[in-house]
């Protein structure tokens, strides 16, 4: 059975705000257009690996904490 996961990506957008106030000036700083990071952000498209660690560099994300950012789930 495939089961889709939904993703809470909240803590992962206070980071954003605490950092880059926009999430345009975040997704400059990546760099990734605002629109795939929007889409990101709402579960429509999947963060890769590269994408994962580019923003855990931006936003001083431990990478021991990188779950509780990008694979805490939806309940």
């Amino acid at each position: 059975m495939n089961e889709i996961y939904q993703f809470d990506y909240s803590a992962l957008e206070g980071k954003i705000k605490q950092y880059y106030d926009t999430q345009e000036k975040f997704a400059n700083a990546i760099p990734m257009g605002r629109t795939t990071l929007n889409l990101k952000l709402n579960g429509n498209r999947d963060f890769t690996s590269q994408n994962i660690y580019r923003i855990c560099v931006l936003l001083n994300i431990p990478l021991e904490k990188v779950n509780d950012y990008f694979f805490k789930l939806k309940v």
